[in-house]
């Protein structure tokens, strides 16, 4: 049953407009919250006419609060810089837990899977036991843990959407590796071992699962795989973008050595070192729970990889 009212989601970022498009297809009142007030780059030059953006500051509980009254649903989608997730992730979370604890709304939370640790390249299924190995994953277990704490004791009614590696209209990551290359001609990257399976989430899918997610009471005190197109080699990823671009760009790839170097320079690049597990194995998730418990399964791949590719066509990367 859709939640009428207002709908607050915390981050302007790639997850962030997803939730924000996916709730204006249903006619929702939208008010999105970040440090500026303003668009970021993944909201594109039009903003709906159902559709605020705000400032605030959501390290404080009191103004979360503010910011959250009266509204049916919160959506968590901001994070800090990846380099700092240790310092800054949890007392963000914390904040909007408890400012949204003093409203009453609903919390959906962006998670991903980081928390279940190396898989050993077995499918990541729903209800997978939480094991991280990465200082990352602990922060992720942590938060989740305390997400879901607080629900059990009544403090707040929450879910949580978990997706595999983006790619999607707006998210600069893979806009710079993949889709921008590939429209220009020039060699577009994977990471690791290009010619394993691997899960790739399409950020317009996330979106629409986390609404449903705040649609759903019955969703409420777990976390759900969002839906995902079946798995395919990062290659095959590529070659696919490469020929909806309808350019002759070549193929490489980022290895470990690449990614030690680059993060002598870069902190992002540093931190994706305790990553590259997902990236040297199979990385195969399963969102069976989902797709029979909601009837909502992902976008096809071609489908969506032609979506994002018109999106950063028409949008050029910004001058810096």
């Amino acid at each position: 049953m859709t939640q009428t009212g207002l709908h607050v989601i915390f981050g302007t970022g790639t997850v962030g407009n997803a939730v924000m498009r996916a709730l204006v297809e249903r006619g929702q009142r939208v008010r999105m919250i970040n440090r500026s007030g303003k668009p970021s780059f993944a909201t594109g030059s039009t903003l709906p006419a159902n559709v605020e953006i705000v400032s605030g500051d959501a390290y404080s509980a009191d103004q979360v609060a503010r910011l959250t009254e009266g509204a049916a649903v919160v959506y968590q989608c901001a994070q800090p810089a990846y380099h700092e997730w240790q310092e800054k992730f949890p007392p963000l979370q914390a904040a909007i837990i408890d400012g949204v604890a003093r409203t009453g709304g609903k919390l959906i939370v962006m998670e991903n899977l980081y928390g279940y640790g190396d898989p050993q390249g077995k499918p990541i299924t729903q209800g997978l036991p939480i094991n991280p190995h990465t200082k990352k994953g602990q922060v992720r277990a942590a938060m989740s843990a305390s997400l879901f704490n607080a629900h059990a004791q009544g403090k707040i009614r929450a879910a949580a959407g978990r997706a595999s590696d983006f790619f999607g209209e707006g998210y600069d990551v893979t806009a710079d590796q993949v889709f921008y290359p590939a429209l220009a001609g020039k060699t577009v990257q994977g990471i690791g071992n290009l010619d394993l399976p691997h899960s790739f989430s399409y950020t317009r899918d996330v979106g629409a699962g986390l609404v449903i997610l705040g649609e759903r009471d019955d969703a409420l005190g777990q976390a759900w795989h969002l839906p995902v197109a079946p798995a395919v080699t990062q290659r095959q990823l590529l070659e696919t973008v490469v020929r909806l671009s309808g350019t002759s760009s070549k193929i490489g790839a980022i290895n470990g050595m690449m990614m030690r170097i680059g993060g002598l320079f870069m902190p992002a690049a540093r931190e994706m070192i305790e990553m590259m597990y997902e990236f040297n194995q199979p990385f195969v998730l399963d969102d069976t729970p989902f797709r029979t418990t909601f009837g909502v399964s992902a976008t096809p791949l071609e489908e969506a990889l032609r979506n994002t590719l018109a999106w950063f066509r028409a949008n050029p990367k910004p001058a810096h």
